[in-house]
């Protein structure tokens, strides 16, 4: 089931990482708090290079699309609620989908100071 989830970072929970049959992972979980008359809060979770790509912050409001999935171990179910995309909220409130990790401007060390008009 996928879905768009879109509130507040109330808290972020310390990032885990561990060895499994595939190599190294990496999960980092956090807290979004929706908005409404009876707020509810949500926890969702980041796994692999999406933790680096979405570095939260508490305070921070954002859209997280979501799978969510569960699973049974041992006779017990788990409920996993995975954010694959997370799009943050703009100042005039539309959302806007942040770059991605490691691009960043750098000037040209040429470059005229004079406009092209």
């Amino acid at each position: 089931m996928a879905m768009d989830i879109s509130g507040t970072v109330v808290a972020l929970l310390p990032q885990q990482t561990g060895q499994g049959k595939n190599g190294v992972w990496k999960k980092q979980e956090f807290i979004l708090e929706t908005p409404g008359q009876f707020p509810k809060k949500v926890c969702l979770s980041l796994w692999g290079e999406k933790v680096d790509e979405n570095r939260l912050t508490i305070g921070e409001k954002i859209t997280a699309s979501v799978n969510i999935e569960s699973r049974e171990y041992n006779g017990r179910w788990y409920t996993d609620v995975r954010a694959w995309k997370i799009s943050r909220q703009s100042a005039s409130g539309n959302a806007e989908t942040p770059p991605p990790a490691g691009d960043s401007f750098v000037p040209e060390s040429n470059a005229s100071d004079d406009l092209p008009f």
